[in-house]
């Protein structure tokens, strides 16, 4: 009886092993600087930016989230 997921020849990506065949994969579709070339197009992508760039317009933000409830009013606890 043949057990195809017990093959010793069959990797999984999820695996350390299934990926450094990805990894090898790659490398020889797309080039040796593969990794490389993604890694920078990601750094060069990234900006700080929104309320990093401006911690004011957080401040005020957060205000208006408060300030919309959605728990309702408060209510007097009669005990």
């Amino acid at each position: 009886m043949l057990i195809w997921w017990a093959e010793s020849e069959f990797l999984m990506s999820g695996t350390k092993a299934g990926g450094l065949k990805a990894a090898q994969t790659n490398r020889a579709k797309y080039g040796k600087e593969f990794y490389s070339q993604i890694g920078r197009k990601g750094g060069q992508n990234g900006h700080t930016g929104g309320f990093a760039a401006n911690p004011a317009l957080a401040r005020i933000a957060g205000a208006k989230g408060g300030r919309i409830s959605r728990r309702g009013p408060a209510k007097k606890n009669n005990a």
